[in-house]
């Protein structure tokens, strides 16, 4: 597995992270501890060092299976661990109580890369108030570095600007090949600050593996339920980039999900934390490292997407 630097850090990880809120048991259907540790398993064995998590992922049991994991499996020592504080407990009073809470549940001393999992959009918390108060969890040793996620540009760039010591180092957001608003202005900015983009969904909840078509709907009972890209309207919008995908990935002997993961880690300021629910599904996300896309297989992708980025409509009722 190829290892960079994650940004303006000192974390050398591996070029795919996994991301663990198919953990929580309650998003993405059940899952027992056994099944989550055979995951992680799998994860280390094939390279993968970076595990991203949050507080809110099963109320804590996401942190806790992980955590669990790691442990029993002899990794900290080896593994990134990054987690995410609810975006309702940014008071100081509760950022203090909580990290405790995490790192009980994750078992570390100190959390790798600690994350505000989304603006305090309910008690209009001061973004100063949240900002120092991580600031003083790095000063303190508790947390190693800061980051935010699904932040509009304007309400990042308040935040950075609140900070004396340390910088936030990643920005944790939404995107894919067909779901692109941070390219119009929060992906250049990034670049530009150093700051990496950690892509959440980078498969677009299964969209982009080519497992459902605008005839053959999923029936889910999980998070993607209520999905608006699993309308017939907008998997009809879609399908032709689900159709290129799965042509560039019957020439390169890989599946729809290994082109869709390929496309992303082409740019370095870009960081792609793919789910799994079994170590097969593991070993397929791995599989989209070591290859590279052409470079005309990369821009058909990329006019493709992000003309299908445009017309995706969001409103469903």
């Amino acid at each position: 597995m190829e290892r960079i630097r994650l940004g303006r850090t000192d974390m050398r990880v591996s070029r795919i992270g996994l991301g663990a809120w198919q953990f929580s048991g309650d998003a993405w259907g059940a899952i027992t501890y056994e099944q989550a540790k055979a995951v992680v398993s799998k994860a280390l064995e094939v390279g993968i060092n970076f595990f991203d998590t949050a507080a809110v992922y099963g109320r804590g049991r996401s942190e806790e299976f992980l955590g669990r994991a790691i442990r029993e499996l002899g990794a900290r020592d080896h593994v990134y661990i990054a987690t995410k504080i609810h975006g309702d407990w940014l008071r100081r009073i509760d950022i203090l109580t909580s990290v405790e809470n995490q790192r009980r549940r994750l078992g570390v001393d100190a959390i790798d890369l600690y994350q505000i999992h989304w603006p305090a959009c309910w008690h209009n918390t001061p973004i100063c108030e949240t900002m120092k108060t991580l600031e003083e969890l790095v000063d303190r040793g508790l947390v190693r570095y800061i980051g935010v996620s699904n932040f509009p540009l304007a309400l990042l760039e308040r935040a950075r600007s609140c900070l004396s010591r340390v910088d936030i180092v990643t920005s944790q957001n939404r995107y894919n090949i067909i779901e692109r608003e941070a390219d119009k202005e929060l992906l250049p900015y990034l670049r530009r600050e150093g700051i990496v983009l950690i892509a959440w969904s980078p498969l677009a909840k299964g969209v982009l593996t080519g497992k459902y078509t605008p005839s053959n709907l999923p029936t889910f009972e999980d998070v993607r339920r209520n999905d608006p890209l699993f309308t017939p309207q907008n998997l009809k919008l879609v399908w032709p980039v689900v159709e290129e995908i799965t042509r560039i990935a019957k020439a390169h002997g890989k599946t729809p999900a290994q082109v869709a993961l390929n496309w992303l880690i082409r740019d370095p300021w870009i960081y792609p934390i793919p789910g799994a629910k079994t170590p097969e599904q593991v070993v397929e996300n791995a599989g989209a490292v070591g290859w590279s896309l052409s470079d005309d297989e990369w821009r058909t992708l990329d006019r493709l997407g992000w003309e299908a980025s445009q017309k995706i409509i969001y409103v469903t009722w």
